[in-house]
This record gives structure tokens, C-alpha cells and sequence, in this order.
């Protein structure tokens, strides 16, 4: 990243490390953290078996977070909070890797036991990191800053899958994924130990959080920044929930229903994550001049649409090009949802209200990979509709349908209301999607075709001049 963010020399060396470990923490993501609903499929997990897995340890990471910012108020420091979580988070790779082979009979109950404790060190850090960062980035450019943070995070987690890919199906080919899943998660182990020296090199700005009672949420600091907050997290919560339904079962899709191999499987997972590398940078611009409100309406008129298009086609490619789609969408979703958040809580809360957050947008996607678990064995693979018989390739479809159709409920009902906090520059969400898109010719032919592209030759014309400013 070739642009400096601040003045103080200690801050913008923080900056640089804080990259260096967001760098190292996605290699461990891409090429171990990706890979473990496939482990589970491995070892013997049914599909009920991996929406527990999906459910159950991020509900105690999130719990973790509430715990950390009452710790913080207590102790007085973040630094040492987050290296304790996160050295341990590093640790906790080895039972991951041995612990189901030296209780196969429970290899299931083992391997959700350790990614339970896994999420649970991720978050006792993450809230705090979370406030540091806010103090660190100047406001008027975390778009910038975090948009190009993110998007060499997406590469280096492109990088980690291509990679752990390429060893699960070496490994598979001789009959030993044992030992693929071995090396690839050892590799993750090492990588997060490198981001932990990164993140033990950052400067924590002297200031002192105040102690935090349980209740202190309900303080009165301020009515419209606390009605905001509570808004946008039900609806992060929600549409959480709506993804659940479906996303821990992708993975199952992709390697029962479909039969893809592990090498399949990678691509599907890194075409999505190179669509974020690729659109990143000018989500986190686009944020920074338009406003977050802005990209976050953009994006989320898309995500309904996501799980519905795996239906149309088991074409490889048409599977590529969904999951490039679901990078593009979720990539500017992401971004500007953590940075709107950054905008509406005090600045003395941070921690507490990002643990809040993170705890609620928890329960939604427990809720959702429980709910989807329930769902799976009620659907039938053949139903009647308009004298009509149709029949379902795979159970999962029913989940599918139910995410796509929940996706847009949460959205119809939360996106009018969601209002954007900093003073930014007016850009209706279908200029933003014409910026955005690759191939905005074809991209307004099919608006055209659903009668959505009116007057886009104007909204195009509006959105260039600025953006190139920007």
C-alpha cells in the first residue's frame, strides 16, 4: 500500500504491520480456515453435522467478544489482549489437526470442540483490534485504507487455496488426504504465528477505555447513534441468518452433490475470492466519496439473487461465474458494512459495541445453519406445482430457494431505513452498480430487459466525473 494514512511515523508503521498481519492471517484463512467443512467431510460429518459445526463456534467466539471488552475495561490495554487471543488462536491448529485421529471414535465432537476454542481466541481479540484500528486510520480515509488492506488480504487468501487445493488433491490421488489436511493446516499454524509478530509491533495509542458493566449498552450516550447502531446490526443479523440457511451447505454441494474434486472445490472457493481482490480497492473508494449507505444498498440488491442462480446450471462454469458474482457483491457488502459501523458507535464504546454487534450477527448465522439444518431432510427432491412435476437435483436446492427468498425480505425490509451518517456526495446504488460492473454494456442490456436501466446513460454520466476525483 504506496499511500500514507497519517503524519506520526508510529502510526503509519502500525498501519504497515497491521497489513503485514492481515496478509499473514489470510494465507492461514485460504489455505487452512476454507478447508474445514471439507475436513469434517473427511472424517464423516453428515450435512446436520456441518451446520454445527458452522453454527455453534462462532455463537462462542461472539461471546468471547463481549468477555474481552469487559476484560479491556478492566485490565486497560488492548495490545495484550489481542496477542494472548491470537498467540493461543495459533496454537489451537495442532489439536485441529491430531485430536480427531487420537479419538477417531469422536472425531466429529473433537474436531468441533477445538474450532469452538479456535473462534473463541479470535474473539477475544477481535473487537479490540477492531478498536485500535479505529483510532489508528484517519476517518476520512478507512475507505481507502481498509479497501486496499482487504483486497491484498483476498490475494494472499487466494494464493492459501490455490495452494492447500493443489496438496489435497496431490495427497487424495495417492489415497492420503490424511497427510494433505495435515501439511495445509500445519502451514495455517505457521502463518498465524507470523501474523502474531506483526501484530505485537503495533503502537496502541495511550488511551484509557472506560470500565464496562453488562448493561452499559443501554446507556444513555446518544439516542440517534444508539438507534442506528441497533438498526443496522439486526439488520447485518438478519441477513446473517437468510445466508446460513444455505452457505454451510455449499461446501456439501460442491463435493457430495456434485462430485467436485478437491481441486474443483478450490477454484469455486478462489473465483470468489479474486472477484474481491479485483473490485476492493474502488469499493473502499466508491465508500469514501458516495458514503457506505451507498455501496451497502448497491451490493445488497444482489445478494438475494445469489443463492438462486446455483439452480439454474451444474455447469462448472456456470459455477464460476455465480461464485464470482457472490465475491463481487459480498466484497462491497463487507467493506462497507464494517466501515459504517466504525461511523455510528462512540468512540469510547468501540469495543463493547463491536462485540455487540459481532455477538447479534453471531445468533444469525447460529440461527441460520441451525434452521438450514432442520430444513435439510423435511424438503422432498420431487413436488407438484401447476399440475406440474419438478423434481430437485439435490435436497439442498429447498435451502437455496429459502435463502435467495429470505435475502430479500431482510433487504426490502431494512435497506429503506438505513441512512447514511457522514456528509458524502448523492449517487443513486444503480449508478454505483455501473461503475462497478466489468461490462456495463451488457450489464444495461439485461437491466434494460428487467426494466432497471432507465436513464442509465445519465447515472453513468454522473458517476464518472466524480468518482475520478475521488
Amino acid at each position: 500500500m504506496k499511500h500514507a494514512f497519517s503524519s506520526d511515523p508510529r502510526i503509519e508503521q502500525s498501519l504497515r504491520h497491521s497489513v503485514r498481519d492481515g496478509v499473514a492471517y489470510s494465507v492461514m484463512s485460504g489455505v487452512g480456515e476454507t478447508y474445514f467443512a471439507a475436513y469434517a467431510l473427511f472424517l464423516g460429518a453428515t450435512a446436520a453435522q456441518v451446520s454445527l459445526l458452522a453454527a455453534a463456534p462462532p455463537l462462542f467466539g461472539a461471546l468471547a467478544q463481549l468477555f474481552a471488552a469487559w476484560l479491556e475495561g478492566r485490565i486497560g490495554t488492548r495490545r495484550t489482549i489481542i496477542l494472548a487471543g491470537a498467540f493461543m488462536h495459533a496454537l489451537t491448529w495442532f489439536p485441529i489437526i491430531w485430536l480427531p485421529y487420537f479419538f477417531p471414535g469422536q472425531a466429529i465432537a473433537a474436531m468441533v470442540s477445538c474450532i469452538v476454542l479456535y473462534y473463541g481466541w479470535v474473539g477475544l481479540g477481535s473487537p479490540l483490534w477492531c478498536s485500535l484500528m479505529a483510532e489508528l486510520v484517519p476517518s476520512r480515509k478507512r475507505g481507502r485504507f481498509f479497501g486496499g488492506r482487504t483486497q491484498l488480504m483476498s490475494i494472499s487468501t487466494f494464493v492459501g487455496l490455490i495452494l492447500g487445493g493443489l496438496a489435497l488433491e496431490f495427497f487424495e490421488l495417492r489415497d492420503n488426504a490424511r497427510l494433505g489436511f495435515t501439511l495445509i493446516f500445519t502451514a495455517a499454524a505457521a502463518a498465524r504465528l507470523y501474523s502474531v509478530y506483526h501484530l505485537a509491533r503495533m503502537h496502541e495509542p495511550r488511551t484509557m477505555p472506560r470500565p464496562t458493566a453488562s448493561p452499559a449498552i443501554l446507556a444513555p450516550h446518544s439516542h440517534i447513534h444508539r438507534a442506528r447502531f441497533v438498526h443496522f446490526s439486526i439488520f447485518v443479523a438478519a441477513v446473517s441468518l437468510a445466508v446460513s440457511i444455505a452457505g454451510p451447505f455449499f461446501t456439501v454441494y460442491m463435493l457430495k452433490d456434485l462430485s467436485f474434486s478437491y481441486f474443483e472445490f478450490t477454484l469455486a472457493t478462489a473465483v470468489t475470492v479474486l472477484a474481491q481482490f479485483l473490485t476492493l480497492r474502488n469499493w473502499g473508494r466508491l465508500s469514501d466519496v458516495f458514503g457506505n449507505r451507498a455501496v451497502i444498498a448497491a451490493t445488497a440488491l444482489i445478494v438475494p439473487f445469489v443463492p438462486a442462480l446455483w439452480l439454474v446450471s451444474h455447469n462448472f462454469l456456470w459455477v464460476l461465474f455465480v461464485q464470482a458474482l457472490a465475491g463481487w457483491s459480498w466484497a462491497g457488502f463487507g467493506l462497507a458494512a464494517g466501515n459504517y459501523l466504525y461511523d455510528v458507535v462512540p468512540a469510547h464504546r468501540r469495543s463493547l459495541y463491536w462485540a455487540v454487534h459481532n455477538l447479534l450477527n453471531s445468533v444469525g448465522t447460529c440461527g441460520g445453519a441451525l434452521l438450514g439444518g432442520l430444513l435439510n431432510d423435511k424438503f422432498p427432491h420431487s413436488f407438484l406445482f401447476l399440475g406440474h412435476r419438478f423434481d430437485w437435483t439435490s435436497g439442498l436446492w429447498g435451502l437455496m430457494v429459502c435463502s435467495a427468498i429470505l435475502r430479500g425480505l431482510v433487504v426490502a425490509a431494512f435497506l429503506p431505513s438505513l441512512a447514511e451518517v457522514r456528509s458524502v456526495r448523492k449517487l443513486p446504488a444503480r449508478a454505483l452498480v455501473f461503475r462497478m460492473v466489468p461490462a456495463p454494456r451488457v450489464a444495461g442490456f439485461v437491466l434494460d430487459r428487467v426494466g432497471l436501466g432507465r436513464r442509465r446513460s445519465r447515472a453513468r454520466r454522473a458517476a464518472r466525473p466524480d468518482v475520478s476525483r475521488a
